[in-house]
């Protein structure tokens, strides 16, 4: 809830209640700007195209002086209620997509007439006015993605008299309802002839250009709702979204998943490696973890005999932000009793797959543009190739191809001689990596560096040592190893599944080794969930785990190289605010960070 101001003085042109000094200070502003405006030599006189009954020129007003004036106008209106400027409601007949549907056929309404007798309710935001004289005026009504222009003659009022003062309400940006009949210009243009127009809903502030439109990414962020309302690729971008989680449900709905919900606060952040956020409970006055994922939970569900479970939500993970990471993200993930990692690879590549033919109507083929920089001249891209099967590189045999050395064997990967061993190769090769450097992160960091980049088409990674997956069972065949794979595109981790680890012995000695590796300093590594382990002591039969990132795969298949292209909110840096003047109340951040 945004914060109420604590102001004593009415300012006569906003309505709002602010301080005494700072109802000075705009008065002061307001005074100069108006002396300024009398200075001013007139203009040349010149014939008159068009009366603006405010007298006026809007156009040239900066966006806080639109704004004064535009407020004044709105109070009036609300003073007077004539009309009301915030109706409580209008009956739409059709949208705007109907309306196209059923009367842009050609033949259906000749060009320059009217369908007389069908009379119609649109709603929707004006775009652009254009005037010829006082009695005709075009509109461009946006509502859903579709445009219809709005051809508003005098003649068709259904009160003639009021034309030009109901007509001169109207801005940029504002909400209108229309009533009419269907029309067509002589032009051909579908339209829809007013016998009345409603304001709605109006906006105070100045819209940016039509023709230059919204281009600052800062700006398209921030306010992603002006953002839609004037760049229709944002709006197509968040329904191609919506569609790839749609499709993801679907595809688990009809393999028997059920879908369900498990806590966003523990006391325990298990599940995952990732330092995580902390929130405080006043009432048990305890301290909670947002989750970094939903891993366990899901777990236990299919030790209680829910064989096919799986959650579509937000986690949050504590760490950078950057062109793939956001603070908090939304995660699929899926548990399926009598299933191992390869059972979980088909089904990942047959899911990706029919998601990519779904999008490109029937081809397994997409282009990426890394760089950004669609549309220019030399601009790199990427073919990439969802056709199965995709390409599998095995870890330690493809780094020892890479780096020309031979790996310790697999059961020793753990140990202080593998540490110093690593850490030396990383030294060799120029891989830098922070502190704590345990075997881990060490070997994270060579697969980042030599194995990840060759995953630009769609490509599975796989025997990964067991001191990087704590959560996942040893490999049935190489001691040291674990089932698991990760799936990559561009580059770019998209997926993690494995084999689950279901022996409760094993498990609680991989939490203790967790407990060292935070000890040592590794804030990502995670606790002791005696909870889990009591699960696991009821017995969870043979199980397949797998997440995927879905912000991550929107990128890609979206031709996004930012994070922030398809977060409808992303996580923003707080702008600086200027410190309130004395006696008045402080501005209240956003709710977005």
């Amino acid at each position: 809830m945004a914060t109420e101001s604590t102001g004593t003085h009415k300012d006569p042109v906003t309505g709002e209640l602010i301080s005494k000094q700072e109802l000075k200070r705009r008065e002061k502003q307001r005074a100069k700007e108006a002396h300024k405006a009398a200075k001013a030599p007139a203009p040349e006189t010149k014939p008159k195209v068009e009366a603006k009954p405010s007298g006026t020129n809007e156009e040239e007003l900066n966006p806080n002086q639109y704004y004064e004036l535009r407020s004044r106008q709105i109070l009036h209106l609300k003073q007077t209620q004539s009309p009301n400027p915030y109706p409580h409601k209008f009956h739409v007949t059709r949208s705007l997509q109907s309306y196209i549907a059923t009367y842009a056929p050609e033949g259906k309404i000749p060009p320059g007439t009217k369908l007389e007798g069908v009379t119609e309710s649109l709603a929707g935001r004006i775009h652009n006015i254009r005037a010829s004289g006082a009695k005709l005026k075009f509109y461009d009504l946006h509502g859903e993605g579709f445009k219809v222009q709005i051809m508003a003659t005098q003649q068709d009022a259904a009160d003639p008299d009021s034309f030009v003062t109901t007509h001169d309400i109207f801005r940029r940006g504002d909400i209108v309802g229309v009533t009419g009949t269907p029309s067509r210009t002589k032009k051909g243009e579908l339209s829809i002839s007013p016998s009345a127009m409603q304001l709605l809903s109006p906006n105070l502030h100045q819209l940016p250009s039509s023709h230059f439109g919204l281009k600052d990414q800062e700006t398209r962020y921030r306010k992603r709702y002006l953002d839609l309302i004037l760049n229709d690729n944002t709006r197509k971008l968040f329904i191609t979204r919506s569609r790839i989680v749609n499709y993801i449900r679907r595809f688990l709905d009809n393999l028997g998943f059920m879908e369900v919900e498990t806590p966003m606060t523990s006391m325990l952040a298990g599940g995952a490696t990732a330092k995580p956020f902390i929130t405080h409970h006043n009432d048990l006055d305890l301290d909670l973890y947002l989750r970094i994922a939903p891993e366990l939970y899901l777990k236990e569900l299919v030790v209680g005999g829910l064989d096919r479970v799986y959650e579509i939500g937000r986690v949050f993970r504590n760490e950078g932000i950057d062109l793939t990471h956001n603070p908090e993200f939304t995660i699929c993930e899926f548990y399926m009793a009598y299933a191992d990692m390869e059972d979980l690879m088909d089904i990942t590549e047959a899911m990706v797959e029919g998601l990519v033919k779904s999008l490109t109507g029937g081809s397994t083929k997409l282009v990426y543009h890394p760089d950004g920089n669609k549309g220019q001249e030399g601009a790199r891209q990427l073919e990439l190739d969802f056709k199965r099967p995709w390409k599998r590189y095995d870890m330690i045999g493809t780094l020892e191809e890479k780096l020309g050395v031979t790996f310790p064997a697999g059961d020793t990967l753990h140990t202080e001689e593998t540490n110093k061993w690593l850490r030396e190769l990383c030294t060799k090769h120029n891989v830098e990596c922070s502190e704590p450097r345990t075997n881990a992160r060490l070997l994270d960091k060579l697969v980042g560096e030599f194995i990840e980049p060759l995953c630009i088409s769609p490509a599975f990674i796989v025997g990964h040592p067991q001191v990087m997956s704590p959560l996942a069972k040893w490999h049935r065949s190489r001691p040291g190893l674990c089932e698991r794979f990760e799936g990559f595109l561009c580059g770019k981790e998209i997926c993690n599944a494995y084999t689950e680890l279901n022996d409760p012995f094993e498990q609680r000695l991989r939490f203790e080794e967790q407990v060292r590796q935070k000890e040592q300093g590794d804030d990502e590594a995670q606790g002791i969930d005696e909870t889990f382990i009591d699960a696991l002591e009821h017995g969870l039969p043979p199980t397949g785990g797998w997440g995927m990132g879905i912000d991550r795969l929107v990128m890609f298949l979206t031709d996004s190289t930012n994070i922030k292209e398809v977060l409808l909110f992303p996580a923003m840096k707080p702008l600086d605010v200027s410190p309130p003047l004395p006696g008045q109340a402080p501005l209240g951040p956003s709710g977005q960070i």
